[in-house]
């Protein structure tokens, strides 16, 4: 690999033997949008993945890793986990509650494993992108290893976006 340094991600699949592609990208930090990322990435939208993190009542913080032309749909996430409802956290607990900035928040390695959730799509694809961990750094994975090292549930918990 040439010169694109492993991510606390890249390591913790490294250790865990699943197999991935470290593939990065010109980070624009006024678009940090995945529109953006698979644009420069040369994909189709529906493979490029982000990853969410979000508050159920009653059941705390999880995750929803959604296609990247989809949006969260709060009350779909909310019945996956198993609350009466949840909301987005604000932005700026995404730090310190994972470890990760916008732009750069990935399934793998949160500071504190968190119930996850996929988009039911993901199965859709052999290969998907997601976040490596660090804005201009993405995993190029297959969807089964990723889900399962995630110990991640495939639900319907996005929606189009309008």
């Amino acid at each position: 690999m040439d010169k694109v340094s492993k991510t606390n991600a890249a390591r913790l699949l490294d250790r865990a033997k699943v197999a991935y592609e470290l593939v990065p990208y010109a980070v624009d930090p006024d678009n940090l949008a995945a529109e953006h990322v698979a644009e420069e990435l040369g994909e189709d939208i529906n493979s490029v993945f982000k990853t969410l993190v979000l508050h159920g009542e009653k059941v705390g913080y999880f995750v929803c890793v959604i296609p990247g032309n989809m949006e969260v749909d709060l009350k779909k996430a909310a019945k996956a986990a198993g609350a009466k409802k949840a909301e987005m956290i604000p932005m700026k607990e995404l730090l310190p509650l994972t470890g990760y900035i916008r732009g750069g928040c990935s399934p793998v390695g949160m500071k504190k494993p968190f119930p996850t959730f996929f988009h039911k799509t993901v199965l859709d694809f052999d290969i998907i992108y997601v976040s490596a961990g660090q804005r201009g750094l993405q995993f190029k994975i297959s969807p089964s290893d990723l889900i399962s090292y995630c110990r991640a549930t495939v639900a319907d918990v996005a929606v189009a976006k309008e």
